[in-house]
């Protein structure tokens, strides 16, 4: 209740949320709604570039990997055309590689499927003072194995043939490794 409270005291609360999975769409967008947010959604990178082009909103809540594009290209229009908005991203994929990098672009969280909506409301409205408690979990070897490659991956420019040469491993072993979920 306390974050609705803060969405109370700010003016604009225009919240762009850009999903290719229909059904999360769908439902996360009549969360925010009935959270105090005025949404529009949109399901492709080029309906979200297009919607940051007519009106920037406050608030957007971007998925990293859409059917036509990166939404990290999203989050970067939404920041050069309206800076003080506040974005997240959220993934399936996630890794701490993409994560660094979506906060390079101006994102202020990051966070992995399935998020619901009281998760989103308090990552859009959390203030950067508040500290994340340490996890309860360490990563397994297989997980910081993976988070290595998606780095180097990250740094390269998402240059699959760059990333193999400079991890020493075959090209295709690489794609398959890319291709699969992140390890637990």
């Amino acid at each position: 209740m306390n974050a609705i409270a803060e969405l109370n005291e700010q003016s604009d609360r225009s919240l762009l949320i850009v999903e290719d999975d229909k059904p999360f769409l769908e439902r996360l967008s009549r969360a925010m709604e009935t959270r105090g947010f005025s949404v529009t959604s949109c399901d492709t990178v080029s309906d979200g570039l297009a919607q940051i082009g007519k009106s920037a909103p406050a608030f957007a809540v971007v998925d990293l990997r859409l059917g036509d594009g990166n939404g990290l290209d999203v989050v970067s229009a939404l920041k050069k055309k309206r800076p003080d908005a506040r974005a997240i991203v959220l993934t399936g994929y996630g890794n701490i590689a993409t994560a660094v990098t979506a906060v390079k672009m101006g994102a202020i969280d990051y966070l992995s499927k399935p998020a619901d909506a009281d998760d989103v409301v308090a990552a859009l409205l959390s203030t950067s003072a508040e500290k994340s408690e340490l996890p309860t979990n360490p990563m397994s070897a297989d997980r910081v194995r993976w988070e290595h490659i998606q780095r180097i991956y990250e740094m390269c420019n998402r240059n699959v043939s760059e990333t193999a040469r400079r991890l020493n491993m075959h090209r295709r072993t690489l794609q398959r490794i890319l291709a699969k979920r992140a390890p637990r």
